[in-house]
């Protein structure tokens, strides 16, 4: 801010603009100034945004797959439920249970 010796003309003079007016014209100016810069910032991270959307949106295909690839392998087929279910039943087969629930 600089200062001036010549005092600021009175609020009569026709044309010419107070000290508080020159002052809130330069102020008005650089919060223009800074919001065009925020607002520039904001245009840059929404495209960002949209960028880290889109390659996430390409993964899509591949999470089905593996989700379906890990229902497969998580499916056993009944037959062998059965007949190893009938023996584990007698000897204790809630804790071989136990062990598949903890790995899941």
């Amino acid at each position: 801010m600089s200062t001036s010796t010549k005092p600021p003309p009175g609020p009569g003079a026709p044309g010419e603009r107070t000290y508080f007016e020159t002052q809130r014209a330069a102020l008005l100016g650089e919060i223009g100034v800074s919001l065009e810069h925020v607002l520039a910032n904001i245009n840059k991270l929404n495209r960002s945004l949209e960028g880290v959307i889109a390659v996430g949106n390409e993964f899509g295909s591949v999470e089905a797959l593996w989700s379906q690839f890990e229902n497969v392998m998580g499916h056993e087929p009944v037959t062998q439920e059965e007949g190893e279910g009938e023996g584990k039943s007698e000897e204790g087969g809630s804790e071989g249970e136990g062990g598949d629930e903890s790995r899941v």
